[in-house]
């Protein structure tokens, strides 16, 4: 190989490592803009981290990524709205099974099923209220004091969606077991991880302190 095309081999591999920074020691990927699909789907699982259940939290969250980017206002807002999805689809599923005439027969297992409806239902409300408030937060003219007055309303009402998920399953303690019944607790068991994992990310967004 002559002089002149070694010099060109190296001139090349030099300007090869410098534009890929994934070659340097200790990093993983190439860093991009704060807001590209990679970084932000880093950020998701670093802040799923702080939750009770970071797989479920991290798996149902990292396809959101290009909305979330890495805000943590964003990021509550949309583990709220899942939160919501879920428990919708939860009181359209126990509804149903409150007309099965089977189920009706059993005066402890109707009643608990009623009452699950019932607390599902308010948690459906609370839930709602939580993402309204969310998407109030930030707007014109409101300030440090407004944003702390909000996030309260919204720790609040998820507090108690999941309190009255909780009652749902508590209410089917003395129930004997049946299908039915581990079905509605198993689905219940996991909107409470939905739900507990959105109140989790509140908390986070509350204590930046900034809308």
């Amino acid at each position: 190989m002559t002089t002149q095309r070694l010099l060109l081999l190296l001139l090349f591999s030099s300007a090869f490592f410098f534009l890929h920074p994934s070659s340097v020691a200790g990093e993983s990927y190439a860093r991009g803009p704060a807001d590209s699909p990679l970084n932000s789907t880093d950020y998701i699982r670093t802040s799923c981290g702080t939750t009770l259940y970071p797989d479920v939290c991290y798996s149902s969250l990292s396809r959101y990524a290009n909305a979330v980017q890495q805000n943590p206002g964003q990021l509550a807002r949309v583990a709220i709205a899942l939160s919501l999805s879920k428990a919708h689809r939860m009181a359209s599923y126990i509804s149903n099974l409150t007309r099965d005439a089977e189920y009706e027969a059993n005066s402890r297992a109707s009643s608990a099923l009623h009452d699950c409806f019932s607390n599902v239902g308010d948690a459906v409300d609370e839930i709602r209220g939580s993402l309204k408030q969310m998407r109030q937060i930030g707007a014109a003219g409101s300030g440090e004091e407004s944003f702390r007055f909000q996030m309260s309303n919204v720790q609040t009402w998820m507090s108690a969606a999941l309190t009255d998920e909780e009652t749902c399953t508590d209410g089917f303690e003395d129930v004997p077991d049946s299908p039915v019944k581990a079905d509605v607790c198993d689905k219940v068991t996991d909107l409470k991880k939905f739900t507990s994992n959105a109140l989790a990310l509140v908390n986070n967004y509350a204590n930046t302190g900034t809308p």
